[in-house]
């Protein structure tokens, strides 16, 4: 049987009184694509940054490939073969294409150039570079060693999911990776999770039909105005798959009415559907 590349169990992430993640469970397959999808605050962010490193879990086990991991900073990830896309992007605005791509693990010289004197393959930073901004169609970029903060919103993302897709050796990570691409390099990111091999984590709706597995977090409960009580949030989820794909989802504020809309009963039976809840 095949066993998770990554899994996480019992995650809870707590700032002050607020908790972020409560005991959340995960499992990422070997090649899979895995979909995170919730409302607002529901902690799929918190998730991702767990996963890779940006912040540390109050409690619960991350492992990598059947090895606990106490990861304490995204530099361990990523050196475990963990790359991110962040919702911010992390990129160092006044930092060439290439030197962002390359961040942290430079391409030398050879011989004594490189081992002595440290000095940079810049040309081959470079190409490598260009080969991945071309594999995703966005080189309407025209100069690879101009500073990234010339450069737009869609592009600079760009710059973010072609370092991920150069580096990602096991788990590639992605914090809403087409929220400032066009159409066209949104198809692109799209078609490159699909192709590689790497397990991959998105949390981005738009990726839904990419998705192997979806998993969604939701808000379990809500605290009124004026100091009220809190209350229990009983909302829900519908996914419709095609082809093994997910294609159409829902949220329902009323689980009930999630349950009704797929046949079931509020205990979860199923039951017969009156002659007008029949569809065609």
């Amino acid at each position: 049987m095949t066993q998770p590349i990554l899994t996480a169990r019992g995650l809870t992430k707590r700032y002050g009184r607020v908790t972020a993640l409560d005991q959340a469970d995960f499992d990422l397959m070997p090649g899979e694509i895995l979909a995170v999808i919730g409302d607002n605050g529901a902690g799929k962010s918190t998730l991702i940054k767990a996963l890779c490193g940006a912040v540390a879990p109050d409690e619960g086990e991350i492992t990598l490939e059947g090895q606990v991991m106490n990861f304490t900073n995204p530099m361990q990830a990523r050196n475990a073969g963990i790359e991110t896309v962040y919702q911010n992007l992390a990129l160092s605005p006044a930092l060439s294409i290439s030197d962002n791509m390359f961040l942290g693990r430079e391409i030398r010289k050879p011989g004594v150039l490189g081992s002595v004197f440290r000095m940079l393959d810049r040309s081959a930073m470079e190409k490598r570079a260009r080969e991945k901004l071309s594999e995703l169609g966005l080189m309407t970029i025209q100069n690879i060693a101009q500073a990234v903060e010339t450069l737009s919103g869609g592009q600079r993302q760009g710059v973010a999911v072609a370092r991920a897709a150069a580096f990602g050796s096991k788990v590639v990570i992605m914090d809403e990776p087409t929220a400032a691409l066009g159409v066209k390099e949104s198809r692109r990111v799209l078609e490159l999770m699909l192709s590689g091999n790497e397990a991959t984590v998105v949390r981005d709706y738009e990726a839904l039909p990419a998705g192997d597995r979806v998993v969604a977090l939701t808000r379990t409960y809500a605290r009124g105005e004026g100091g009220d009580p809190e209350i229990e949030v009983r909302d829900a989820h519908t996914l419709t798959f095609r082809d093994g794909k997910v294609v159409y989802w829902r949220m329902y504020t009323d689980r009930s009415e999630a349950l009704a809309d797929v046949g079931l009963d509020s205990d979860g039976s199923r039951f017969e559907a009156a002659p007008d809840r029949e569809r065609g």
